[in-house]
This record gives C-alpha cells, structure tokens and sequence, in this order.
C-alpha cells in the first residue's frame, strides 16, 4: 500500500522574496513530498511588485529545490489547499509577535479545513531579522541588501528604485 502525496502550501506576498523566506522553503521541501508556494495577489497591500513579476522573482530564488511549484492565487488561503489536495499550511515566524499572528490564523483556519494543519517554521537565526519591508526599505535608501536576498531580487529591486 502506498501513503497519499504529502502537499503543503506556503502563502505570502513576497514582496519580495528574501533568504528567510528561501530558507522556510528549503525546510518545508524537506518535510513534503510536494511544496507549493502560493503568491497572494495581495488585495490588502500595496505592492512594489506586480502578481507576476512576484511569481517570476519567487520562482527564480527557488529553482534549485526540485519539489517546489510557484502558483499565484486569490482568495481564501484554505480553498486554495482543498484545490490542491494540501494536508498542510506552512508559515515561517520570525518572532513572537509572528507567532501571535500565525496562532491566531491557525485556529481560523483549523475551523474552515479542520483537515489541514498549520507548521509553524523558524529561519535560520542569522535570517530572522529579514523582513520584505525592511528589504524595501534599504534597498529604496541604497543600503546593501545582497546579504537578505538573491541576486535576481536584489537586481530587480535595484531596477526599481533608479527612479526614486
């Protein structure tokens, strides 16, 4: 008897994608025979990057990890696991208020999809510091941000703040 494809989802913005998130990724692949990366269209916020250009930006900073797919999506991030067949929500938490944060989206999300559970995940400490917004920010300053995130993120946000 074989066991059922393990699909975990891990959503966010990227906006843009940093190591700490690279970093949740690489872990989370190992623990899931599959991971998806779920691009919210962000209704909520503002972004510096467009949908696609984040997909585009997250697909580049995780080509090296084989089971990992790049989706965008809208909506409800518990719908998006059902269409999926995911048993898992993966979140990275850098902190305790991320984890107040997350707590209180896990219980929410235990009540829509009992089925699928949350894992709360820890970057590496040297990353846990790492936040997109702070990213932005000192990359809008002209602050070096090459050890934050990869070299295509780093490029495009270079990219984008010419003008500024």
């Amino acid at each position: 008897m074989t066991r059922p494809v393990r699909i975990a989802v891990y959503s966010g913005t990227f906006d843009p994608p940093t190591l700490g998130h690279v970093d949740v990724v690489r872990r989370a692949a190992g623990l899931f025979d599959q991971l998806i990366i779920a691009v919210a269209v962000a209704h909520h916020k503002r972004t510096l990057f467009g949908l696609d250009a984040r997909v585009r930006l997250v697909q580049d900073a995780t080509e090296s990890i084989a089971n990992v797919q790049v989706l965008p999506f809208d909506g409800l991030i518990m719908d998006f696991c059902a269409a999926h067949d995911a048993c898992a929500v993966v979140r990275g938490i850098r902190n305790l208020t991320d984890f107040d944060y997350e707590a209180q989206m896990a219980a929410m999300n235990r009540k829509l999809r009992p089925g699928v559970e949350t894992v709360l995940l820890l970057p590496d400490a040297p990353l846990a510091c790492i936040s997109s917004t702070l990213v932005r920010e000192i990359s809008k300053l002209g602050g070096d941000i090459s050890q934050m995130v990869s070299p295509g993120v780093a490029a495009a946000l270079q990219a984008g703040t010419k003008g500024s």
